[in-house]
């Protein structure tokens, strides 16, 4: 079991690979914010990995939750969709996944271990989900579906992605 946020659902919904958090986590928790975010703005605006994600939800292995975000989180600047999934991972002491970089240090800040979509499509990478290839052209997708990281990152992800 695990906690997401927003980015990840998206990402993962975008590249075709949600159900990668099935097979790795068996059940994602997500906050009712993170939810509203991902689905009804997602509906909203017409994307399709909105409905990708409400199928999940529907089939009972992405869990809303309901949560109070910890007041103290505010100060770190983060939104309230950040806030809740690191209060939800808290509440249930389970890990949880954040793209952003000011999220990652709030969760920091309150002893928790932040991964995000690249650790998913690593962690699949290596329980031979995926292949090398596979892998790699994961990552490439993800670029070009709008997701952003600093080209260390991404050559550090191809370097660990040959690896298994």
């Amino acid at each position: 079991m695990i906690v997401s946020n927003s980015t990840i659902l998206i990402y993962l919904a975008k590249i075709g690979k949600l159900n990668l958090l099935k097979v790795l986590f068996k059940k994602i928790l997500i906050p009712k914010e993170v939810f509203s975010e991902v689905v009804l703005k997602g509906k909203e605006l017409q994307h399709p990995d909105a409905l990708v994600v409400e199928k999940a939800v529907e089939d009972g292995w992405i869990e809303v939750k309901e949560i109070e975000s910890c007041g103290e989180l505010e100060e770190f600047g983060i939104d309230a969709g950040e806030a809740q999934a690191i209060s939800l991972a808290l509440s249930v002491n389970v890990p949880v996944l954040l793209d952003q970089t000011h999220a990652r240090i709030a969760a920091k800040a309150f002893g928790l271990k932040p991964n995000g979509t690249i650790f998913v499509l690593l962690a699949a990478r290596k329980k031979g989900l995926l292949t090398s290839e596979e892998y790699q052209d994961q990552l490439e997708e993800l670029v070009k579906v709008g997701f952003r990281m600093i080209d260390e990152v991404y050559l550090a992800a191809v370097r660990l992605g040959r690896k298994k």
